[in-house]
């Protein structure tokens, strides 16, 4: 993947980028209506990392089937958040229910419906490309690591000609699916990470900046010289931001492009309880994968009020829907994936 690549596919990307801002910037003021008012449409709330191809299901779905959607790009967590208060008809979430969440949500369904990536954007100057190890990112965000010509980084990086600029680390201030991916994948690679601090929507950074949502945390990379920060695949691109190559288990530096995303999906044989799926760090058979790669959620309600228009919503994302996701980052779903969604959104 050329995370800075030029053209009209760029200025489109930048166009639906700036749409999607505006929607989720509207759409959050006007999720919190209860869902019964919604009886003309739906309303959904959550994942930023799914919103760019939201944006194609909801215009497309709207024109065949007739019915409107209205989706708000508020984070995982506040998806989740709503959808458990029933203030939107369904949620988004890039993570999976815990236990807690899923009994708090009261019989709700997990359908997994896409699939992309958590990539992680740098603003270095003059620097086009750059390797990252797992334990370098660990402790980049550990702040143990603090320049960028620091003798870890310039060791998977020979040749290349790195300054000595103070790093900071960006992440994600709300609750949000990528940083559950990122945080999980940092917690397999580094025991330090998984003891010290864990993955989820929300946890404590030992070092850092927040910013709100894939779009601050973009804007904050894009404007700090020596930022490094984590954002799902679609928004590096609509960018123009560079992209680390991150080491995988079979010690291949990859980006967060559709076939190395695909290489990572390929390795789900099943899937766990209430269809969880955790693709991070796959194993070394995968030799092309991506190691941040992730699913994201439609996450409804069992025997919910608009539980027609919610199931003909669910099968379409992941049926003629899916077409609209390689010009997005979004890699097809596996067929075993895809198979679950359907009889997940059947069972509503």
């Amino acid at each position: 993947m050329k995370s800075n690549s030029k053209g009209p596919a760029l200025l489109r990307n930048r166009l639906l980028a700036a749409l999607i801002a505006v929607v989720a910037t509207v759409g959050g003021t006007a999720s919190v209506a209860p869902a019964a008012a919604s009886a003309a449409g739906l309303t959904g709330a959550g994942s930023t990392l799914v919103a760019p191809i939201m944006a194609n299901w909801i215009s497309n779905f709207e024109i065949k089937e007739g019915i409107p959607v209205k989706y708000s790009a508020v984070g995982s967590g506040t998806g989740i958040a709503q959808i458990t208060a029933r203030t939107v008809d369904f949620g988004a979430s890039d993570a999976p229910l815990t236990p807690e969440q899923a009994a708090a949500c009261n019989n709700c369904v997990q359908i997994p419906w896409a699939l992309s990536a958590t990539g992680v954007g740098y603003n270095i100057p003059g620097v086009k490309k750059l390797k990252l190890t797992g334990k370098i990112l660990a402790a980049i965000y550990f702040g143990q690591i603090t320049k960028w010509n620091d003798k870890k980084i310039k060791a998977v990086n020979p040749g290349v000609k790195l300054p000595g600029l103070p790093i900071t680390p960006v992440f994600r201030s709300d609750g949000s699916g990528d940083t559950n991916a990122f945080t999980n994948y940092l917690s397999k690679v580094s025991p330090a990470w998984k003891k010290e601090v864990g993955y989820a929507t929300t946890v404590g950074f030992p070092a850092g900046v927040g910013a709100k949502g894939n779009a601050g945390v973009t804007a904050t990379v894009t404007k700090t010289p020596g930022a490094i920060g984590y954002i799902s695949a679609y928004y590096l691109i609509a960018a123009g931001v560079h992209a680390v190559a991150i080491q995988n288990k079979a010690g291949r530096f990859t980006l967060p492009n559709i076939p190395n995303i695909s290489s990572a999906a390929s390795t789900v044989k099943k899937l766990g309880p209430s269809n969880t799926i955790s693709i991070t760090d796959p194993p070394k058979k995968a030799t092309i994968a991506y190691p941040i790669s992730t699913f994201t959620y439609m996450i409804v309600p069992r025997d919910a009020p608009q539980k027609g228009f919610l199931q003909q919503f669910a099968k379409y994302c992941l049926t003629i829907g899916q077409k609209y996701g390689a010009a997005l980052d979004f890699a097809p779903l596996p067929k075993v994936v895809k198979d679950a969604g359907l009889r997940a959104a059947s069972s509503l």
